[in-house]
């Protein structure tokens, strides 16, 4: 089916994976409501997708705040009437310290983002989505290699992406009434600005620090507009895309 007049939301769309998917979704027609915190990197993404700007929203969004992540939708719905794919890709992590020195705020910093972010999220997208017509719509999450396994003074992170796991479940449990899919693309190291540590040396779980290898972002891109371009009565449950050599089989 042609992505033409189909609209999409993608969070965290100023940087990294979100920003190369949210170019990718436009190439494909899509119009895309680019959602962030920062406004000045959501302009930079709609100015780098050339013509197809004029298909872009810009929407600065916390997402772990539930008043703007309905003004978020509020505003996609005044602007292009439905939303057919949610990319529910934000993120944030912790300082790589012991587990026993973390601070509260900084676990729940990264909870209110990956977990409860994602599901403010997924909430409006159900609420739009089944009320539209033509009925239903796909969400895609960012789960993350980690939502499978952890690095070292990782668990806020780890945690949340494996809550995330449990959430695209239930989404998908819960969604088939309303035709509504749910999936999750789990990433390991894509070359973005977050991941310039995997060339310098991170540690590895027997305390070494070591390289790793880093995959070109537009790879997961790819992948996501193909996850999106599935109708909706067929879905890619979980999907891994990874640096081929990177230290995930046989980790620990």
């Amino acid at each position: 089916m042609s992505a033409q007049g189909k609209v999409a939301i993608v969070t965290g769309a100023g940087t990294g994976i979100g920003k190369c998917t949210a170019l990718a979704l436009l190439n494909e027609g899509y119009g895309v409501a680019l959602a962030g915190r920062r406004a000045e990197l959501l302009e930079m993404t709609a100015a780098e997708a050339g013509p197809a700007a004029s298909r872009t929203l810009v929407v600065p969004t916390d997402v772990s705040d539930p008043s703007a992540v309905r003004a978020l939708f509020a505003a996609t719905k005044e602007r292009f009437g439905r939303v057919d794919v949610l990319f529910n890709n934000a993120g944030s992590s912790a300082p790589g310290i012991p587990l026993e020195d973390l601070t509260y705020e900084q676990w729940k910093a990264v909870v209110d983002v990956n977990l409860t972010g994602t599901f403010l999220c997924t909430q409006e997208a159900f609420r739009m989505m089944k009320s539209q017509d033509p009925r239903g719509g796909r969400i895609i999450n960012n789960g993350s290699i980690s939502a499978h396994v952890p690095r070292p003074n990782s668990a806020p992170y780890t945690a949340t992406k494996h809550a995330v796991t449990g959430l695209t479940r239930s989404t998908s449990l819960d969604g088939r009434k309303y035709d509504i899919a749910c999936g999750q693309i789990d990433i390991g190291n894509a070359e973005t600005d977050m991941a310039a540590v995997f060339k310098v040396g991170v540690p590895q779980a027997h305390g070494a620090i070591a390289t790793e290898p880093t995959i070109d972002p537009d790879h997961v891109a790819r992948a996501v507009v193909y996850m999106a371009s599935l109708p909706l009565d067929a879905n890619v449950q979980f999907m891994t895309v990874m640096a081929t050599k990177m230290p995930y089989i046989g980790r620990g």
